[in-house]
């Protein structure tokens, strides 16, 4: 029986990007299915934007980031992060590659390296598109699917979904009805897969 690992995340968060590219060879490794979820922080869960905590936890936040992208071989760019637009809108861009059956994973990576290595405002409708294009999908085709009802719908389930299942942060992975929440948890992800559950 295929193994199936749900996927929580968001294209804003820098910890669903650095967790990416492992978490997608874990699953390859494995031969497990992902089933994705494109979700913003749950605040009735008790998730909580960087923005809202005090100054000196996004500092640590920042250093933190810091440390695990150079453990991943990234470098995060934060120079421009206050002039650029919401890049939740990215979000959708994907939801419609999963919902057209296109390589969301490839157009995922595609939009968090633009956001978070070179600082490219995926906010902007025309930025998305030139990325998704670059990336050999048809962005404006895939631009204007993201604009549907239908996205919009997907993308309230893939909510509801997720705070119904006790998701608060991305990313978490969900396999078995057992939640693994942040890109550090890979670990006991990878554990769980080879059969060796680890619960409290």
């Amino acid at each position: 029986m295929t193994k199936t690992i749900d996927y929580f995340f968001s294209i804003g968060s820098p910890w669903a990007f650095l967790g990416l590219e492992p978490f997608a060879a874990l699953a390859e490794q494995y031969n497990a299915a992902i089933r994705p979820y494109v979700i913003p922080l749950i605040e009735e869960n008790g998730g909580i934007y960087s923005r809202n905590r005090p100054e000196v936890r996004r500092a640590y936040w920042i250093k933190d980031l810091k440390r695990w992208a150079s453990l991943r071989g990234k470098v995060l760019n934060f120079d421009n992060r206050a002039t650029l637009s919401d890049p939740t809108p990215a979000g959708a861009l994907v939801t419609a590659a999963i919902e057209s059956g296109e390589d969301w994973l490839k157009l995922t990576l595609a939009l968090q390296d633009a956001f978070w290595v070179r600082g490219e405002d995926i906010g902007k409708a025309d930025v998305r598109i030139a990325i998704a294009s670059r990336a050999g999908f048809d962005g404006a085709a895939l631009e204007a699917r993201a604009q549907s009802e239908a996205i919009s719908a997907l993308g309230k389930a893939s909510y509801e979904t997720a705070k119904a299942a006790g998701v608060f942060g991305v990313p978490t992975y969900r396999y078995e009805d057992e939640l693994y929440w942040g890109q550090d948890s890979l670990p006991f992800v990878e554990r769980h897969l080879k059969g060796e559950k680890l619960a409290a």
